[in-house]
């Protein structure tokens, strides 16, 4: 699957996606230092240990380039951007229990706002999985002969 390239002058509204969220309970943020092992965790329990390491990337930065959708005081998605590469959005991901609700579009939506508040005209989703859903919800267009991406040659433990 392509990368693919979103205009981030041309975006939705975000304020109609936090409050649909909020009407559900949901808060939609950027995190703080503190919660970094609460939101590790939940990446960790819920996805892979490659996005735990992009998760602590992203604590790493100042202020933190992580988004996280909370419910009832519970992590229930996350969004990082500018983890493994410059102007790059994701990984993301909202726990199973959780979909169907708008909150990962939500998450995507404040997160490439924070890339186009810090400069940024254009952003770059890696590898994501619905092709579709990126077209559809914010107009990315797959780049041409971005198949094997900045990923390729990813390291992984010798049993995987």
């Amino acid at each position: 699957m392509p990368d693919m390239l979103v205009r981030l002058y041309d975006l939705p509204p975000l304020a109609p996606a936090l409050e649909q969220q909020l009407s559900q309970g949901i808060t939609i943020r950027r995190v703080i230092p503190p919660e970094k092992h609460v939101v590790v965790g939940f990446v960790r329990h819920a996805f892979s240990e490659f996005w735990v390491s992009e998760v602590e990337v992203a604590f790493a930065h100042q202020p933190p380039t992580c988004f996280v959708a909370i419910e009832a005081k519970r992590v229930i998605g996350f969004a990082v951007f500018d983890t493994t590469a410059k102007g790059f959005f994701g990984p993301t991901g909202v726990d199973e229990t959780a979909r169907g609700r708008g909150t990962g579009t939500a998450l995507l939506l404040a997160s490439l706002y924070a890339l186009y508040e810090d400069g940024y005209a254009y952003a770059i989703i890696g590898r994501p999985g619905p092709l579709d859903y990126y077209v559809k919800t914010v107009g990315a267009i797959p780049i041409p002969g971005a198949d094997e991406s900045i990923y390729r040659g990813l390291l992984r433990p010798e049993n995987q």
